[in-house]
């Protein structure tokens, strides 16, 4: 299987009105054809099962630049032969939320070295080289099953409270995304969740109050504290 056949298949699934809708939810990118998640999901498995050369043709599908392209990358790529170079180099390329988010989701949170990745992508002042630090927080929180991982995720807690100032819309949904996600996980990180938002709503920032009132709003509702007793 080639990559210009699925870009051409792709292309066919095609649907300018997606388009128009995606771009009023933030997303936007170089060459969007409006394939839905879904119908790219199974593509993916169709091309996992046909194709013997995932990794070359993930990248092939990335360097294309085209949106649904480098989501379909994402799904089909084998986080055991990504490199730490070709995640930097994708994350880099982010310019939209969504491959952001579907990046740290279908493969990112999979590699070996996710975890360190995090403050060194937060450090960065690009918004959505940010944002992937926060996201993949989320996404490891969600994914990781080994409860030996609690106290890894508790070390990011001053890294949400230290970017919760960050004004930019993109960057301050993941960090409210990061937090709510750690303390979904079980009741001792909601604990420790709670207490960072109640730590993070006393920071003068607009930014950082709006994050940790929509973190509590959740995190302290029935729907999470009941599933949390029932978890326990």
């Amino acid at each position: 299987m080639k990559s210009s056949e699925i870009i051409k298949n792709l292309e066919s699934h095609a649907n300018p009105k997606n388009v128009e809708g995606m771009s009023r939810f933030g997303i936007k990118g170089g060459k969007m054809l409006g394939v839905s998640v879904p119908v790219l999901r199974k593509m993916a498995k169709e091309i996992t099962k046909a194709s013997k050369n995932r990794h070359e043709l993930a990248q092939e599908l990335w360097d294309s630049g085209v949106h649904e392209a480098r989501m379909l990358g994402s799904m089909i790529e084998d986080a055991g032969l990504v490199t730490e170079k070709q995640m930097d180099e994708w994350t880099k390329d982010f310019d939209s939320w969504d491959i952001c988010d579907q990046a740290c989701m279908n493969l990112f949170a999979r590699t070996t070295f996710a975890w360190k990745k995090v403050p060194e992508y937060a450090k960065r002042e690009e918004e959505f080289v940010r944002r992937t630090a926060f996201s993949l927080i989320a996404c490891l929180a969600w994914q990781e099953k080994d409860e030996n991982r609690d106290n890894e995720l508790m070390k990011f807690l001053p890294l949400i409270k230290k970017y919760s100032t960050d004004e930019r819309n993109f960057v301050r949904k993941a960090v409210n995304w990061a937090l709510r996600q750690i303390g979904k996980r079980n009741r001792k990180l909601n604990k420790k969740a709670i207490a960072a938002a109640s730590e993070i709503a006393k920071i003068d920032s607009k930014s950082a109050r709006w994050i940790a009132a929509d973190a509590l709003r959740e995190l302290e509702g029935s729907a999470v504290q009941g599933r949390l007793k029932e978890k326990s």
